[in-house]
């Protein structure tokens, strides 16, 4: 498992109230590392938060990661 993904699933179980629910993919491109986050429908609000605020930082936090590797990091939250 890489670093990105275990970011997005460790916070994502942490912010949930169903933990199982959490699932992650990661999809790495040429140029592009894509972040698939699928949790459920009750939960999909905890995990964007109040106007996007954790999702916001999440993403801020994942491209900090990826320009070490000169990667684009996109992260999609999925119900």
């Amino acid at each position: 498992m890489s670093q990105l993904r275990d970011i997005v699933e460790i916070t994502a179980k942490s912010l949930v109230d169903n933990p199982n629910g959490v699932n992650v993919v990661e999809i790495e491109g040429e140029k592009t590392i894509v972040i698939e986050l699928r949790v459920d429908k009750a939960d999909v609000g905890k995990v964007i938060g109040k106007q996007g605020r954790i999702a916001r930082a999440l993403r801020t936090i994942l491209s900090a990661m990826g320009r070490k590797t000169g990667k684009r990091v996109v992260l999609e939250i999925l119900e």
